[in-house]
């Protein structure tokens, strides 16, 4: 009785070491140039302050972004993510940092966009685009990657119009090359929400959005939890000064299919 204990214990610690080696295996590499990029030091510190929270070169090697990618940062607002994925597609590849049209009116946007203008007076690789919220999906080459953080969810707003959510899935996968990626990263809303919950807390459910963007055509790649918080009650608006900065958040991945 005493060996098969032993036995069915070296067998669980057998099986949880091959477990941490399969997860540890299966988190996305940080390449050279992520890592670069997250610690050049003429980023600025209002950027590196939120590294913490933010985890970017997880959240970038998870989204795959490469040299020479064509990528479109949707609602950039303070440029965090454009910045950074300036340095990493560097010259061969080409940032377009989206402006929707709702969101160019609010004061703290409209310093951010022109501190982005001015940085794409330095930067060739980089476009800064002003647009209503449908025109600011539409771009001058296909792309390798369309990028909306924290703000999916700001689309079912009604200050956003709200937008025609079947018809910006649609057009994002018009955007994309064929096998291109969609990341959507957003603050999590508790299951069954009420609908207004974008509007009251600034969040969505993942399901929601699972739902919507596979709608278009696009096939569910996975997601990271690099940026989950199960403390998160659900409960509070994200700029709560409670949870801001510590929201339970999903990344999902999705693909256009190669044909």
């Amino acid at each position: 009785m005493r060996n098969l204990v032993l036995a069915l214990t070296v067998s669980a610690l057998l099986a949880s070491n091959m477990m941490a080696v399969a997860s540890a295996a299966d988190a996305p590499k940080v390449s050279s140039e992520i890592a670069a990029a997250v610690a050049d030091a003429s980023r600025p510190a209002a950027d590196t302050a939120r590294d913490a929270n933010r985890k970017p070169a997880e959240t970038l090697a998870f989204a795959g972004i490469a040299p020479g990618d064509k990528v479109a940062d949707y609602a950039t607002g303070s440029g965090y993510f454009t910045r950074l994925f300036v340095d990493v597609v560097g010259p061969n590849g080409h940032v377009y940092a989206a402006v929707p049209g709702p969101m160019a009116a609010f004061p703290p946007i409209v310093k951010a966009t022109a501190e982005l203008q001015a940085f794409a007076g330095t930067h060739a690789n980089l476009t800064v685009i002003r647009a209503s919220a449908l025109d600011a999906v539409k771009y001058p080459e296909p792309l390798d990657v369309f990028w909306i953080s924290q703000n999916y969810h700001d689309l079912h707003d009604k200050f956003m119009g709200p937008v025609d959510i079947a018809a910006f899935n649609k057009a994002v996968y018009a955007a994309l090359k064929p096998g291109g990626e969609y990341i959507v990263l957003d603050h999590v809303a508790a299951k069954g929400s009420p609908v207004d919950v974008t509007e009251t807390l600034h969040r969505i459910e993942p399901a929601t959005v699972r739902r919507e963007v596979e709608a278009a055509g696009f096939t569910f790649e996975g997601e990271s939890t690099i940026l989950a918080n199960p403390a998160d009650p659900h409960t509070a608006n994200v700029f709560d000064k409670s949870i801001r900065g510590h929201t339970d958040q999903f990344i999902y991945k999705f693909r256009k299919p190669k044909r």
